[in-house]
């Protein structure tokens, strides 16, 4: 059964969904742009019936209780800081890490911040950040993929562009990979005052205060061919920034939205993976 948390922090309060056994293996997803935590409620259903103990927050400037109105106040290292809290206020030492979307960049830095605590990682279409910066200096294709960010970063009225005519354009974000409820969820979630601004200042940020290094815990990074975001410069890539275990799997024919548009094949895969790595 899926229930919904309320977890403390002195960064504000996160709204998360969690399911599985109080004591079983701890793992943490973290939600992308511009969704939820509601997206992993097929991995989260299906973690929890292997006995995993599952938890989705929704994160800084998603949920209400945290969601600071600076730009600067959305930089990385303070969504890493984010993870930590939650993941201390679960009383968890260490957990599996699992992201997609700006959510699998999280888990990058993270992993590299704080290996150990981070058992295993996941992350879905994010190349690793060194990797996504090589692939902007270096091929073309990257670079027109990329070229939103420039426009989001820049425009102060996208998110009334965004919200305009029952939040067409954001509706379309979507298309028809999402289920429908999901879309309805996540329109009416970033229509709240504030809400789309936030997730906005993700990309307003500005950029980290530090580089990246190679990440040393076993990993699965999960790239899909039809994803328009990140590209296969980017994908290829990633394998030379994990020193760790690595495991790189291509969904053929499947968009950005993974973790909805193929559940049964993610999970699938994030199982192998969590079975494969760590014993707890």
């Amino acid at each position: 059964m899926v229930t919904q948390l309320s977890i403390s922090t002195g960064a504000g309060v996160f709204d998360a969904i969690a399911a599985g056994p109080p004591d079983g293996r701890p793992v943490l997803l973290l939600h992308g742009f511009p969704q939820t935590g509601l997206a992993w409620r097929r991995q989260i259903e299906a973690l929890a019936a292997h006995g995993y103990r599952v938890v989705a927050p929704d994160q800084r400037g998603y949920s209400p209780g945290a969601r600071p109105q600076r730009p600067e106040d959305y930089r990385i290292s303070h969504l890493v800081d984010d993870v930590v809290a939650i993941t201390e206020e679960l009383g968890w030492a260490a957990f599996d890490l699992v992201g997609h979307d700006w959510g699998g960049a999280v888990a990058w830095w993270t992993a590299h911040a704080h290996p150990g605590r981070v058992r295993t990682l996941t992350v879905v279409s994010t190349p690793h950040p060194g990797a996504l910066a090589t692939a902007l200096r270096t091929d073309q294709d990257q670079r027109k993929r990329s070229h939103y960010m420039i426009d989001w970063r820049e425009t102060p009225a996208t998110e009334e562009r965004m919200l305009a005519h029952d939040a067409r354009e954001l509706r379309d974000f979507y298309a028809v990979k999402v289920p429908q409820d999901s879309a309805d969820a996540y329109v009416r979630h970033l229509s709240q005052p504030g809400a789309l601004t936030a997730a906005l200042n993700w990309y307003r940020a500005g950029r980290p205060e530090r580089a990246i290094g190679v990440i040393d815990v076993p990993t699965l990074y999960v790239w899909s061919t039809d994803d328009s975001a990140f590209g296969p410069a980017a994908a290829q890539e990633t394998e030379r920034w994990v020193n760790g275990p690595y495991r790189f799997e291509t969904l053929q024919g499947v968009s950005h939205w993974v973790p909805e548009e193929a559940p049964e094949t993610l999970s699938r895969l994030l199982l192998d993976h969590l079975r494969a790595h760590g014993e707890y």
